[in-house]
């Protein structure tokens, strides 16, 4: 097995070239250049839900995909090339929203739609190659380093461009829409350099199973028989239920606390500010929840996350400054990279050998469909009490079915 080495930076590195799409394009840029730009003139109502199609879209493409890709992958060993197509894709998509012109919402949806797609879908291969970085019983550090520097990654660069659209003449640019426009070109430019490494220098292993015949009728025929052995295996399956409920409100929250603090009044500076604050406070969270789930436990690390999670939910209910606002986002940065980072690695420890992809690409489709209870609970608490703090409160229930589920789940120990 590979020692921490050139290939381990390697595909650590990959998480701090992607994370800029996440970071500056999915959960700060895109959405308010939608609003005010692409969709100047039009109902906000309208603008969110056109986001909300793109969202969704993207979603339901790579959760149909995702599974099928990796069994696809496993049988063929060729999970790099797999994740060298979609990381292509999403860096083009990413610097075709440059040339989109004002008021031009479809082309800006459509290039958004096929950045997240080359991003999620990437996220698969590049999740199951860690087990060609690393040892199992280092499973919880690297992939909590992963997710640090992804962190650190994003937040650096969104930095820059925040400071671009806030200081625009400083940097020779015209305006803050150009500062943005000129934030798009340099996030598809970090991406592209930073993944170079894990291309070059991390060694995928060969398959288990030998090449043959259709690779995609293989693929099929692979991922209806994983389906089946993850029904069969109970653990797994138990823990992909919990972690479907407790990711929806993980993923609810970061989609959604802008969104909050925009109903309550707060100014988008702030929240553009409490975004970077989850950004660095999650780079040496993430390292210490490596850390902590070697010495207390994965399982434990994960249930100290879901309990701080809870507080939030009740913390937001009653928000009522700005000040309270950046304390909730330090809560979150805290615990968001470390209930992902020891997620992955609790699930990396329940794979039957040689079925890392395709085993990852359902947890990928988790992953990529939980984003759908967290949205539709809220909109519907919200309709029927007309509170959006009552909203935000339903998420809770969501990490209490996760906790519950995941009680039922038996800790592996270190292969």
């Amino acid at each position: 097995m590979a020692r921490f080495n050139r290939s381990t930076w390697s595909w650590i590195l990959n998480d701090w070239a992607n994370s800029a799409f996440a970071t500056t394009i999915m959960a700060g840029f895109f959405p308010i250049f939608l609003k005010q730009y692409w969709s100047a003139g039009s109902d906000p109502v309208t603008s969110t839900f056109q986001l909300g199609v793109g969202n969704a879209v993207a979603g339901i493409v790579v959760a149909a995909l995702a599974p099928v890709l990796g069994a696809i992958a496993d049988r063929g060993g060729v999970r790099k090339k797999f994740l060298l197509l979609f990381t292509v894709l999403g860096i083009l998509a990413t610097t075709g929203l440059y040339f989109v012109q004002k008021g031009d919402w479809q082309l800006a949806i459509t290039l958004y739609v096929l950045g997240t797609i080359g991003f999620t879908a990437g996220i698969v291969f590049y999740d199951a190659l860690i087990v060609d970085v690393a040892e199992p019983q280092r499973f919880d550090f690297i992939s909590g380093l992963g997710y640090a520097f992804g962190y650190l990654g994003g937040g650096v660069l969104f930095a820059i461009n925040v400071w671009m659209t806030l200081d625009p003449l400083r940097f020779g640019l015209a305006d803050s829409a150009e500062a943005v426009r000129i934030s798009f070109l340099m996030v598809a430019a970090w991406w592209a350099l930073f993944c170079i490494p894990l291309f070059l220098f991390v060694h995928e292993r060969k398959p288990l199973r030998a090449k043959g015949g259709n690779v995609v009728v293989e693929g099929w025929r692979q991922f209806i028989a994983t389906f089946r052995e993850i029904r069969q295996l109970r653990p797994i399956f138990l823990f992909l239920l919990a972690y479907w409920f407790y990711i929806d409100g993980v993923n609810t929250i970061i989609k959604m606390a802008v969104d909050y603090g925009l109903s309550l009044g707060f100014e988008t500076s702030s929240l553009i500010t409490a975004l970077l604050l989850v950004q660095f406070i999650g780079f040496p969270a993430a390292i210490v929840f490596g850390w902590l789930g070697g010495k207390w436990g994965t399982k434990r690390g994960i249930y100290f996350a879901l309990a701080v999670y809870g507080m939030v939910t009740l913390w937001a209910y009653f928000l009522e400054t700005e000040t309270q606002f950046y304390l909730m986002a330090v809560a979150i940065g805290l615990v968001q990279g470390g209930i992902q980072s020891l997620s992955r690695s609790f699930y990396a420890r329940m794979i039957p050998p040689g079925k890392s992809a395709e085993f990852f690409g359902f947890y990928g489709m988790i992953g990529k469909f939980a984003t759908i209870i967290g949205p539709l609970l809220m909109g519907w608490v919200g309709v029927l009490t007309g509170s959006p703090r009552l909203a935000i409160l339903s998420v809770a229930i969501l990490f209490v079915i996760g906790w519950v589920l995941l009680m039922q789940v038996e800790e592996r120990s270190e292969k």
